[in-house]
């Protein structure tokens, strides 16, 4: 690594928060830990942070919450959630919420550092298709910057997630083609489970909320009904 990542870890556990911390900067990266949820928004509202890496039950401030928070911030950053809870329904409101990824305790520390690099990875890939493909989508009524991560419809700029953003654009860089579910977690998320496809849908949704003049009848995100979905950019033809 060219710099050194600054990962902050909220887990109560002192014994897997120690592990991860050992892990983490046996790897070359910088930790930071937090065990009680209060404090862990202190430290991720400081900013700075290049990971997160979150328990579920926290005293005080639960992780879902912290989970949420951080994806309000302008930069993104990975979020990895680790828990003992293994039902799907926390799984699926972990990754709506906009987690990256969820491991259930008991975990390998190794397999989740290789999760994290996983997501560094890609991260970076991302980051350079946006250089190189830096210039601005514009459409009628709606442009999309990657560069500075604002889309703008009728001359209002949108309030997108971070998530909601990188999906947005990559329909714009799409328009007309078809994409599952599927699809879509491998594109935007970078997930290859089946199991986690819940989460396309809700972000699908609450694009709709911020893009469509009736989100009920979408004509920009549409459905293509045992396909999947696909982008009709404003004036176009369905």
């Amino acid at each position: 690594m060219s710099e050194t990542r600054r990962v902050l870890v909220i887990e109560d556990d002192p014994h897997i928060a120690r592990l991860l911390q050992l892990h983490l900067r046996n790897a070359g990266y910088e930790t930071t830990l937090a065990t009680e949820g209060a404090r862990g928004v202190q430290l991720l509202n400081r900013g700075g942070w290049d990971a997160l890496i979150l328990d579920l039950m926290l005293p005080e401030v639960d992780g879902l919450e912290i989970c949420r928070q951080a994806r309000t911030q302008a930069r993104y950053m990975p979020i990895i959630i680790v828990s003992a809870r293994t039902g799907e329904t926390e799984r699926i409101q972990g990754l709506n919420l906009g987690a990256d990824d969820y491991v259930t305790k008991p975990f390998s520390a190794p397999e989740l550092l290789a999760r994290l690099n996983a997501l560094f990875r890609r991260q970076q890939a991302m980051s350079d298709t946006l250089k190189r493909d830096a210039g601005v989508l514009h459409f009628a009524g709606l442009s999309v910057d990657p560069l500075s991560r604002h889309a703008i419809l009728n001359e209002q700029v949108l309030d997108l997630t971070p998530r909601e953003f990188d999906l947005l654009y990559f329909f714009a860089r799409h328009p007309g083609e078809i994409f599952s579910r599927l699809d879509l977690l491998i594109q935007v998320w970078g997930y290859q489970h089946e199991g986690y496809e819940h989460t396309v849908n809700t972000h699908i949704n609450r694009l709709r909320i911020k893009l469509e003049i009736d989100p009920s009848q979408p004509q920009l995100i549409v459905t293509v009904w045992g396909q999947g979905y696909k982008f009709l950019p404003p004036g176009s033809e369905g």
